[in-house]
């Protein structure tokens, strides 16, 4: 008898240490896979509705404008950064940057809506090929700090040239759609040049 006391009193002292220790490692326990799991779900992407950005029915709106490109007098709209290759009748590799003023009417003076902003690049060997990367930043009306960008190839001598709209900003954002341009004149003593635009975009 006095044996079985020796045992249950000691471990009747030891159950409560154990019980203790091991409610204590399954809270580590339970701790510790929360915190992977949390951090699991922790990316750097996710999904959202659009109206938490004040997105509503996508709309098609058409802009027409005139695109003047002047790179004669004391102050060009257009000014070359990478001269032509000598041996190109196409004046592959020229690179001009821009700040053309964007027009209602074809005349310069007409009203100012905005300008073309970017560069324009000779990226043809066999014809006259543009590739045109600018961004039409508008001043006028409710589009005043928007802007619509374009990306493509202009092929000059066409009657009408198509180029992607790829994007945009401020009532353009999420905007995608064409461009058509058209020269409308071109003086070949000083190279000034004015294009019609017409713009085709999806915007919400």
């Amino acid at each position: 008898m006095q044996a079985l006391y020796s045992i249950i009193v000691p471990m009747a002292r030891i159950i409560p240490i154990l019980a203790f220790q091991l409610l204590l490692f399954f809270f580590i326990s339970s701790f510790s896979t929360v915190s992977v799991a949390g951090d699991q779900d922790e990316g750097f992407s996710r999904s959202l509705d659009r109206k938490l950005l004040g997105l509503k029915k996508e709309k098609l709106s058409h802009f027409r404008f005139y695109w003047h490109d002047i790179v004669s007098g004391r102050n060009p709209s257009a000014v070359l950064v990478v001269p032509p290759a000598s041996n190109t009748s196409t004046g592959f590799g020229l690179v001009s940057m821009i700040d053309d003023p964007l027009t209602l009417g074809p005349k310069l003076s007409s009203k100012l809506v905005g300008r073309a902003q970017g560069f324009y690049a000779s990226a043809s060997q066999q014809e006259l090929g543009l590739l045109m990367v600018m961004n039409f930043a508008f001043i006028e009306g409710k589009y005043n700090g928007s802007t619509i960008s374009v990306l493509g190839r202009n092929a000059v001598f066409s009657a009408v040239r198509e180029m992607p709209v790829i994007g945009g900003s401020g009532l353009f954002r999420f905007a995608r759609g064409y461009v058509q341009a058209s020269t409308h004149s071109f003086d070949i003593k000083t190279g000034d040049a004015t294009v019609e635009y017409n713009v085709y975009v999806l915007h919400y």
